[in-house]
């Protein structure tokens, strides 16, 4: 399978590019520092190319078959400006599936379940500048055509995998307040061959 990666470099990103050329795949990532890709592959294409550059973007899309976009918020509008473009090249190139990283925001509240998790009590957050970056994509895959899926996990510490968690179709797990960055590589990894959450955002936590 042809895989674009965005977010390589990323702690998320980085971890599934490791998985998806263990298994074999051809991986195409696009990063503004080639340099920080320390692995060798011959499976492994780097495209020199940023995000926000929609002839990047339509560069990166050629020949694949699916997109895992790993780009966090940073403190930045990378996540939603670099969306539409996103979304406009996987269109004009018949490429279908994007499975994405989110966060646990913009899941369904329990506690008010007509509002997203950041815009409730639920949130422990006290910025909801990351989680409203989420919830713009979030409403872009919602009207465009793909076939997307939103990976959303809660607090994302580091560890070695576990392997064995919960996973819940638009709402956190109960209870649910961490999973390590393997994990949630691992369960994003997955997707490219599930068809489980197709459209549909899904909450991860041990």
């Amino acid at each position: 399978m042809n895989i674009l990666i965005l977010g390589a470099t990323g702690r998320v990103g980085s971890q599934i590019v490791t998985y998806a050329l263990h298994d074999r795949h051809h991986v195409t990532v696009l990063i503004r520092t080639p340099e920080k890709i320390q692995i060798n592959s011959e499976n492994l294409t780097i495209i020199h190319g940023d995000v926000l550059n929609k002839n990047d973007i339509v560069r990166a899309m050629h020949g694949i078959d699916v997109v895992i976009s790993a780009l966090n918020t940073d403190g930045t509008t990378t996540l939603s400006e670099s969306m539409p473009l996103i979304i406009k090249a996987m269109e004009n190139e018949g490429i279908q599936r994007i499975i994405t990283i989110g966060t646990a925001g913009i899941l369904q509240s329990r506690t008010t379940p007509s509002v997203l998790r950041y815009q409730s009590s639920e949130s422990k957050r006290k910025s909801t500048r990351a989680a409203e970056e989420h919830h713009k994509v979030y409403d872009m895959l919602k009207q465009s055509t793909l076939e997307w899926t939103i990976v959303c996990p809660t607090y994302l510490p580091d560890g070695e995998s576990i392997g064995d968690y919960r996973e819940e179709r638009d709402f956190l797990p109960v209870g649910g307040d961490k999973i390590y960055v393997t994990d949630t590589a691992g369960f994003t990894y997955k997707q490219i061959e599930s068809n489980n959450y197709i459209k549909s955002r899904v909450g991860i936590a041990y």
